[in-house]
């Protein structure tokens, strides 16, 4: 979705003044008040920051005018980068994973902003790992080698599954944006096959997507609970996995596991098409909710499970990490690089 423009737009007496920053999922929108910090670790300083929850607002406008009259009052805010899942579409950010449509001219007018520009969601977060500390994250497949050098693949499974690789760069690094989660779905096993037929009932194409998301646990869940001859008594992810959690409800429980499975299968085929031996980071709303499930389950398993390839994926850590600002300070910092799609 995003594209090199406008370098001299962000000129470095207009950089220096605090801007907005959001970064807009579909359950939450983190916004942020941050400026460059050219003495810092990381090139953006962060304010003012606050999670929204978006089925509690009526618009991003609306979650945007309350952070700038209530978080950062007395700011002159002229500029906003705005990172979401989606692409541009005349005046909108297309997007069917938000709750509710994205006015570009609406947010500059309301807002006076003299500058909007729009990234790719995980493109903000992959390029925001590389100012990532060990102690940030917790490993989910780890070895004592240093990484390889060579590119970081950034995945999570939330409203939607989205995915990003940074790449290394003579003159810094440079995302690369996917779309991943729309690749087909590949069962691994005979249930895993089973699943799949059911999923097939109700579309042409089964992604990754229907499965490694908050709506595709449920599609794993109904699934097999129609296996299983049982009635679904769940109906929101949350539940799902809080029941795998405790154990209260044996397709839930089921569910996540073959959802973790799906995951680490999924996992190390992105590795192999991208050669990301620096290693992965699994980002996204869903996993820190269930780490321990994940590191029990099958994912190192299926992650290894590439045939000639298990030697080389011995060597690429995979690592958690919380989504936290950094969506914020990745969109930020990505625009004020100049790598945005800027709306006039």
């Amino acid at each position: 979705m995003a594209e090199v423009a406008g370098h001299s737009a962000v000129a470095s007496a207009a950089a220096a003044r605090p801007f907005l920053a959001a970064d807009v999922g579909g359950t939450h929108a983190r916004i942020g008040l941050v400026s460059r910090d050219a003495d810092a670790a990381q090139p953006v300083s962060v304010h003012a920051y606050q999670r929204y929850a978006c089925a509690e607002w009526p618009s991003l406008t609306a979650v945007l005018e309350d952070f700038v009259a209530h978080v950062a009052p007395t700011a002159p805010i002229e500029r906003c980068a705005v990172a979401s899942a989606g692409y541009v579409l005349g005046d909108a950010i297309v997007n069917d994973n938000l709750p509710w449509p994205v006015s570009i001219r609406e947010i500059r007018e309301r807002l006076g902003l003299a500058q909007l520009a729009v990234i790719n969601d995980f493109e903000a977060v992959a390029y925001a790992t590389q100012f990532l500390t060990r102690a940030d994250t917790l490993g989910v497949i780890d070895n004592t080698a240093p990484a390889a050098p060579g590119p970081v693949l950034v995945m999570g499974p939330g409203t939607g599954l989205g995915s990003a690789v940074l790449l290394p760069g003579a003159h810094g690094p440079s995302v690369l944006a996917t779309e991943a989660g729309q690749i087909a779905l590949a069962p691994g096993n005979e249930r895993e096959i089973a699943v799949l037929r059911i999923l097939a009932r109700e579309r042409s194409h089964v992604s990754f997507e229907h499965a490694l998301s908050g709506p595709g646990l449920i599609n794993l869940y109904r699934a097999l609970c129609e296996l299983r001859g049982v009635a679904p008594a769940l109906t929101l992810p949350a539940e799902v996995t809080r029941s795998a959690l405790t154990g209260s409800d044996a397709a839930a429980v089921e569910a996540v596991d073959m959802f973790c499975g799906l995951l680490g299968s999924f996992v190390g085929d992105l590795v192999l098409l991208y050669g990301a031996r620096s290693g992965v980071f699994l980002a996204g709303g869903i996993l820190p909710q269930i780490r321990e499930l994940l590191l029990a389950s099958t994912f190192a398993a299926r992650f290894f499970n590439k045939g000639v390839m298990h030697a080389y994926l011995q060597q690429v850590p995979v690592r958690l990490m919380e989504h936290g600002q950094h969506g914020v300070i990745g969109a930020a910092g990505l625009y004020l690089d100049g790598h945005s799609a800027e709306l006039r």
